[in-house]
């Protein structure tokens, strides 16, 4: 399913993003940053992501066009359970531009994802949700998600990151 897909009622079209998308990604990134109120910690650039996205190819992104407009997109990357023995994928983010939300664009974009994972023998999909973000907890809920609350999520960066790792003689 590396191809395009587009539904039929709204005609949104779900392709895999390429590298002259760059700029659309970088503008979803920030917009998804400002709806979490975390603008402010976005240093990504166009480089950034067409190197990661692109040219080393570690993440994947999803771009979501309405009438060749762009509506929504998603990044992802697999990881690996141990415990299955099998590779999962990782929604890192997932927006829908605000003037679109409530069609099932969402639901289409996880729905792709999904059926990429299936494809690709994944055992399961994950991400992340800001607790105070109640309509996307919702949305998880009615489309059969559950929450691993027995989980903490943890976060090592900047100076701490630099701090910890281990000098090159």
């Amino acid at each position: 399913m590396e191809s395009e897909v587009t539904t039929g009622k709204d005609r949104f079209i779900i392709r895999p993003a390429q590298e002259r998308d760059t700029a659309i990604l970088l503008d979803f990134i920030r917009r998804l940053a400002d709806y979490e109120k975390r603008l402010h910690e976005v240093t990504a650039t166009e480089e950034d992501i067409r190197s990661v996205i692109f040219g080393k190819k570690i993440a994947e992104a999803l771009i979501a066009d309405y009438k060749g407009r762009p509506a929504g997109f998603a990044i992802f990357f697999h990881n690996f359970s141990t415990f299955l023995g099998k590779p999962g994928i990782y929604i890192e983010d997932l927006f829908v531009c605000p003037e679109f939300r409530g069609k099932g664009l969402g639901k289409l974009l996880f729905s792709y994802i999904a059926q990429l994972a299936v494809e690709r023998n994944c055992g399961r999909v994950e991400w992340t949700v800001l607790t105070w973000n109640e309509p996307a907890i919702s949305f998880y809920k009615k489309i059969g998600a559950i929450p691993k609350d027995e989980w903490m999520l943890y976060k090592l960066s900047g100076n701490a990151l630099e701090k910890l790792a281990i000098p090159k003689s």
